[in-house]
């Protein structure tokens, strides 16, 4: 079983309170996961912008300007960082693509995701790999995505 997200979401609502931080989420993979996560955070009403879950290919080309393409990518990712970044007026957006399982998907085996990040319109994208069953792939993307959260803000308030 993956580790509790708690960990991660208390240092992310500390930090957003401190520096007056939005922080918002774009998810196909997770499906909804990192919001319910970050909505947990203590203040979470006054930094969570919300999330956008876009699990239909067309959602992400229609609603947050993904370009048609490979949906498990760099460019998916980054994308859809982007464009929930400017949807939620957010400082911060993490986002997740990537194959749930329990078969591969664009010829990427079960558990591959890309996590994106949106950091104060710099980008970045990680390739990461869970195992397990399909439920188990949301959870430990879930953490991944939100432990890179936490050190793409961490990163960022040490530059400003």
């Amino acid at each position: 079983m993956a580790e509790d997200f708690s960990q991660y979401v208390d240092q992310i609502a500390e930090l957003a309170a401190e520096h007056g931080l939005a922080i918002g989420a774009a998810e196909s993979l997770t499906g909804g996961a990192i919001t319910s996560a970050l909505a947990q955070g203590e203040g979470a009403a006054d930094w969570c912008r919300g999330g956008v879950v876009a699990y239909m290919p067309a959602v992400k080309f229609d609603l947050l300007g993904v370009e048609p393409g490979p949906l498990i990518s760099d460019a998916c990712a980054a994308q859809m960082a982007a464009g929930a970044a400017k949807a939620l007026e957010a400082d911060f957006v993490v986002s997740t693509t990537g194959a749930g399982g329990p078969g591969e998907e664009e010829g990427h085996p079960a558990g591959t995701a890309v996590i994106g990040m949106w950091a104060r319109g710099e980008q970045s994208t990680d390739w990461v790999k869970a195992e397990g069953d399909p439920a188990e792939v949301v959870e430990s993307v879930r953490n991944m995505a939100l432990e890179r959260l936490l050190q793409a803000i961490r990163v960022a308030e040490q530059k400003a």
